[in-house]
C-alpha cells in the first residue's frame, strides 16, 4: 500500500473480510486504499491490517459491520483504543441497526459486488462521500495522568531525600504539562495528591483528544506520563455528515469559474476558483458548504451554467436589472479577500443578493421562534414561495417530538467521574435539543437523496452528451484520413503508370527483335545500376529488374567488393561493368580480370537514368570495352614480362647457390 497525495486530502481503508473470521484462527482481509482517485489492492493478516493502520495514519477506517474486526465489545474497544489519533473507524450501513451494504451502495450510485474486495471498495468510496458513521468508545474528554515512575524505596541515598526527589520531579513535570495546555488554549480540570517533597501524581482532564493535546506518553527515570481518552459506558455512532447552514451563492461562469458563499446575515463564508473544474465539481463544492437559499449572477441574463446550478438546488434566483458595473463591485467587496477578478465578480453577485433580499431576511426573522430554525424558514419563503405563516406551520407539525422513555442501566462511577455527574441535568437538557435537530436533519436527507438523484442524472446526461460529440469527432477525424489515403493512393497510382509506360520503352531498347523500335532509340543500349558493389545490392537489382548476360552494369559505388562479391559479379556475365564512385578493390579487379569481364569508368559514357533503369549511347559503351581490351593487353605483356624475369631470377640463384656448394 502506497500513500499519495490525493483529490481528498486525506487517505480512507476499506475494509472487509475475506476468508476465515475474526473469533477464528487467522483472518484475511480484503483492504482498498483510496484517496479520491487512485486505488490499491490487497489481501492481509488482521496483525498486517493493524500496522498499515499505524502506519499509513488514514483519515477513516470504513467496514459495513465493525464486529467483523473485533469479536466483542471489549476487542471493539481495544481496537480503537490502539488506533493513530487522527483515524476513524466507519460503520458504512448505520448505526446500532445497519442496513445491507448492497442498498446503501445502490442509494448512494457506489458500484456493488458480493465479493469481498468489491465490498470494501464499496465501503472506502461510501466513507470518502461521508456516508456511515463514526463508531467511538471513548469522549472528547482525555485524561493526562502523571505520576511516579519508581518505588519510593531505598535508591542509593537516605530513603527520605530519595522520595522527595521523586515526589518534586513529578511536581516539576505536572507544572510543565499545566503550562503546555494553557499555552494552547484548553480547558481542563486538575486533581493533585501532595506527598512529602512535592506531588504523587497528578490527574488533568482536558476537554480535547489526544492529537488536540501537546502532550504525549513518556516515561523518563523518576516520572511517568500516560494520555488516555476517557471511555463512554458503551459504543456510540456519530453520523459522518454534518448539518449544513442555508446560504447565498454567487456564481460567475467562464474559462475560470468562481464561486462564492455567504451566510443569512451577508458574510462571505468562502470563495473558490477553478478552470478545470466541470459543473458536478461545482455543485458538490457548493454542497459542502451549505443549502443554496438564492443563486445569483452578476450579469443579466442569468448565463445557462448558473441556471443549471440553480434548478439543482430548487433555490431562487436572482440578477441584477442590468450588468454590475465593475466599480459596484470594488466597492460592495472591499472589505473581503479574493484572488483575482473572478472570485471578486462571485462574491459581489452573491452580496448584492444579500442586499436585495435582507429586508426580507429581517423580516422572517423577528417572526421565527427561537425553537425553529430561520434558515429552513427562510428557504420555504424565498425559494419555496411559502408565507412565513405557512412555512411554520409545516415546520410545526413536522417537528412535534415524540415522547420516548429510554432506560440506562446505572452506571458506577469512577473517581475521575465525579465532576460529569455533576453536569448531567444540563447534558440531559442539550441532548433534548439534538434529538429535535436530528430530527431535522433525517426530514432532509430524503430532499439530499432527490438531489443526488437529480445530480447523477443531471451527470448522466452530460456524459452520454460528451460520449456522442467524442464519437461524432472521431468518425470526421477517420474520414479525414480515409480521403487523404485516398488521394495519396491516387497520386500514387498516377505516378506507378507514368513509370510502366517508362519501363516499357526501355524493356523496348533492350529486345532489338520488336519492329516498333523507334530509328531514334536504334544507338542507344539499356544500363543496369547495382547501388554498390555489394552481393545484396547485386541481389536487388536482380529481383527488381534481371540482370543477365550482356547486360551493361553500372556500378554506382564499385569500392569495398571482395572476391566472392566479385565472383557472383562474373555469373552474371556483363558485357561490361561501368564503374562510379570508388575504386575497384584490388581482388575484385583481379577476379573480374582474369574472368575477361570489361571495366571502364562511367563517367566515359553519357548515361540517361529513368528511375531505377538508365541508357547509354552504345557506340561510347564499345569505346570503353575497346579501351578495356588494349589496357588488358598491355596487362597480360606486362604479366608475362613479370613472370619471366621471375624464372630467370629463379634460375640465376639456383646456379648461385649450386656453385658454392660444388665448392665446399
Amino acid at each position: 500500500m502506497n500513500t499519495r497525495t490525493s483529490a481528498l486530502d486525506t487517505l480512507v481503508f476499506g475494509v472487509d473480510v475475506q476468508s476465515g473470521d475474526v473469533r477464528g484462527d487467522a483472518p484475511s482481509y480484503a483492504l482498498v486504499a483510496f484517496d479520491g482517485e487512485h486505488i490499491d489492492r490487497d489481501v492481509v493478516s488482521h496483525r498486517k491490517l493493524r500496522r498499515l493502520i499505524e502506519r499509513e495514519e488514514p483519515a477513516l477506517v470504513a467496514t459495513d459491520n465493525m464486529y467483523e474486526l473485533a469479536p466483542d465489545k471489549d476487542a471493539l474497544v481495544g481496537f480503537l483504543r490502539e488506533l493513530p489519533d487522527e483515524t476513524r473507524l466507519v460503520q458504512v450501513t448505520g448505526a446500532e441497526r445497519p442496513e445491507p451494504l448492497s442498498r446503501v451502495a445502490s442509494r448512494h450510485g457506489v458500484p456493488y459486488d458480493k465479493k469481498p474486495m468489491a465490498e470494501a471498495e464499496a465501503a472506502a468510496r461510501l466513507a470518502a462521500g461521508n456516508v456511515g458513521h463514526e463508531v467511538s468508545a471513548f469522549t472528547d474528554t482525555t485524561e493526562v495522568k502523571v505520576s511516579r515512575g519508581r518505588s519510593t524505596g531505598k535508591g542509593g541515598w537516605s530513603e527520605d531525600r530519595y522520595t522527595r526527589r521523586i515526589h518534586g520531579a513529578v511536581r516539576k513535570r505536572a507544572r510543565e504539562i499545566e503550562s503546555d495546555l494553557d499555552g494552547a488554549g484548553l480547558d481542563y480540570e486538575k486533581d493533585a495528591t501532595e506527598k512529602y517533597g512535592g506531588l504523587s501524581n497528578a490527574v488533568f482532564r482536558v476537554e480535547g483528544r489526544p492529537e488536540d493535546i501537546p502532550v504525549s506518553n513518556r516515561r523518563s527515570g523518576d516520572v511517568r506520563v500516560e494520555v488516555e481518552r476517557q471511555r463512554r459506558d458503551g459504543i456510540e455512532f456519530e453520523p459522518l455528515a454534518k448539518r449544513r447552514d442555508h446560504v447565498l451563492v454567487g456564481i460567475d461562469p467562464g474559462t475560470t469559474t468562481a464561486v462564492a458563499v455567504a451566510d443569512l446575515d451577508g458574510t462571505v463564508l468562502d470563495v473558490w476558483s477553478t478552470r478545470t473544474a466541470d459543473t458536478a465539481e461545482v455543485i458538490e463544492w457548493i454542497i459542502e458548504r451549505g443549502r443554496p437559499v438564492v443563486v445569483a449572477a452578476d450579469v443579466e441574463p442569468m448565463p445557462e451554467t448558473v441556471e443549471k446550478i440553480r434548478r439543482s438546488f430548487d433555490a431562487a434566483g436572482w440578477i441584477p436589472s442590468s450588468d454590475l458595473p465593475v466599480d459596484d463591485k470594488l466597492h460592495r467587496t472591499r472589505e473581503f479577500d479574493y484572488d483575482n477578478d473572478h472570485e471578486r465578480d462571485a462574491m459581489a453577485a452573491a452580496l448584492c443578493a444579500f442586499d436585495d433580499h435582507e429586508d426580507q431576511f429581517d423580516r422572517i426573522a423577528e417572526k421565527v421562534p427561537p425553537s425553529i430554525d430561520r434558515g429552513e424558514v427562510t428557504a420555504r419563503v424565498v425559494a419555496g414561495e411559502d408565507s412565513v405563516e405557512t412555512a411554520l406551520a409545516a415546520l410545526s407539525e413536522d417537528e412535534e417530538p415524540e415522547e420516548e422513555e429510554t432506560e440506562h442501566a446505572p452506571r458506577e462511577l469512577t473517581a475521575e467521574e465525579k465532576r460529569i455527574k455533576q453536569l448531567e441535568s444540563q447534558v440531559q437538557r442539550l441532548e433534548d435539543h439534538v434529538d429535535e435537530l436530528e430530527d431535522t436533519v433525517e426530514r432532509k436527507e430524503g430532499r439530499i437523496g432527490q438531489l443526488k438523484g437529480d445530480l447523477e442524472k443531471a451527470r448522466s446526461e452530460e456524459r452520454k452528451e460528451v460520449r456522442e460529440r467524442r464519437e461524432v469527432s472521431r468518425l470526421e477525424r477517420e474520414n479525414r484520413r480515409l480521403e487523404r489515403e485516398l488521394d495519396e493512393r491516387d497520386e500514387r497510382i498516377e505516378e506507378l503508370e507514368g513509370k510502366l509506360e517508362r519501363l516499357k520503352q526501355l524493356w523496348k531498347l533492350d529486345h532489338s527483335n520488336f519492329a516498333d523500335v523507334s530509328e531514334k532509340k536504334a544507338g542507344l543500349t539499356p544500363v543496369k545500376p547495382v547501388e554498390k558493389f555489394t552481393r545484396d545490392a547485386i541481389e536487388d537489382a536482380h529481383e527488381s529488374f534481371g540482370l543477365a548476360s550482356d547486360d551493361v552494369v553500372y556500378l554506382r559505388d564499385a569500392s569495398g567488393a571482395g572476391r566472392s562479391t566479385a565472383e557472383r559479379l562474373v555469373e552474371v556475365e556483363p558485357k561490361v561493368v561501368l564503374t562510379g564512385a570508388g575504386g575497384l578493390s584490388e581482388v575484385a579487379d583481379r577476379v573480374l580480370f582474369e574472368n575477361e569481364i570489361p571495366v571502364g569508368p562511367a563517367d566515359d559514357v553519357t548515361i540517361q537514368e529513368v528511375d531505377e533503369l538508365a541508357v547509354a549511347r552504345e557506340r561510347e559503351v564499345e569505346a570503353v570495352i575497346d579501351d578495356w581490351a588494349e589496357r588488358a593487353e598491355e596487362r597480360r605483356k606486362e604479366r608475362k614480362a613479370e613472370q619471366l624475369d621471375q624464372l630467370i631470377s629463379e634460375h640465376r640463384a639456383e646456379r648461385k647457390y649450386g656453385s658454392s656448394g660444388a665448392s665446399g
